[in-house]
């Protein structure tokens, strides 16, 4: 049975899709001796694909974990600055496994990590409306800071949704408020002097988001811990370790068709 040439590379763990349209549009994939083109179909079971020169083989097994990532690592599988890679701290799962989506550098928390190249192709779909929930503690202009945040109707020139704001419970310099952006949801989930910690869920994975939302609203992040993602949760898990996805955890994500 015939498929699209970038669905097969990503099946067997070569790369994402659209890593594979990439290597598609670069020459670097043949089909039976020639040079493919993006879009083209192939049949595993009597076409030989070859992705710079080497043989395309069979999936592996598919692999599924969630690694804590600490601050200071990106999420690559190599990095030709020499930084220190998301990637390393997962190598002793013994497989070759790709990261979902990704955390920038100063970031850290959950990231899913993966062989199943149709599962990443699900959950990274825009069609997918996913939610991820972030930990966020800020500095700077904290008077007023979630109403500023529910009000705010325009990023940076884009628009985006407007925020419902209710508060939930205060006890004397400590203050829980929910505040609902449609796609992003925020909480203060605790508040001292000079700083407060936030509680952010979007759905919309805009570059660096929350830490652009912050700074229009006259915040300065002081840490930023995505805490779920899709129908994950950090839970206890150590910061730099990582653990497979229980059986349970596995067909709730895929039940969730991405979101």
């Amino acid at each position: 049975m015939e498929e699209r040439l970038q669905k097969w590379i990503a099946r067997c763990g070569i790369s994402s899709r659209r890593a594979a349209e990439e290597l598609l549009r670069q020459g670097r994939v043949t089909l039976n001796g020639r040079v493919a083109g993006l879009g083209e179909s192939g049949d595993p079971e009597r076409d030989t694909l070859l992705v710079d020169g080497r043989p395309v083989a069979a999936a592996p097994e598919p692999v599924y974990l969630m690694l804590n990532k600490p601050r200071g690592y990106v999420t690559t599988l190599s990095d030709e600055r020499g930084r220190k890679t998301a990637a390393e701290l997962v190598a002793d799962c013994g497989r070759r496994v790709f990261p979902v989506g990704r955390l920038d550098k100063d970031s850290e928390g959950l990231l899913l990590f993966t062989n199943d190249g149709t599962l990443t192709q699900q959950l990274l779909h825009p069609r997918h409306q996913v939610d991820k929930v972030y930990q966020v503690t800020v500095s700077g202009a904290l008077e007023g800071a979630e109403e500023r945040l529910s009000r705010m109707r325009m990023l940076e020139g884009e628009p985006i949704q407007p925020a419902q704001v209710r508060r939930l419970s205060q006890k004397g310099e400590t203050a829980v408020l929910e505040v609902i952006i449609h796609p992003a949801q925020v909480h203060v989930l605790d508040q001292q002097p000079g700083r407060v910690v936030l509680q952010m869920t979007i759905t919309e994975g805009k570059n660096r988001q929350i830490r652009r939302m912050c700074r229009q609203a006259g915040l300065s992040v002081l840490r930023l811990r995505r805490v779920q993602e899709h129908t994950l949760h950090l839970g206890n898990l150590p910061s730099g370790k990582w653990r497979y996805l229980t059986d349970e955890e596995l067909q709730d994500l895929k039940g969730s068709d991405g979101g």
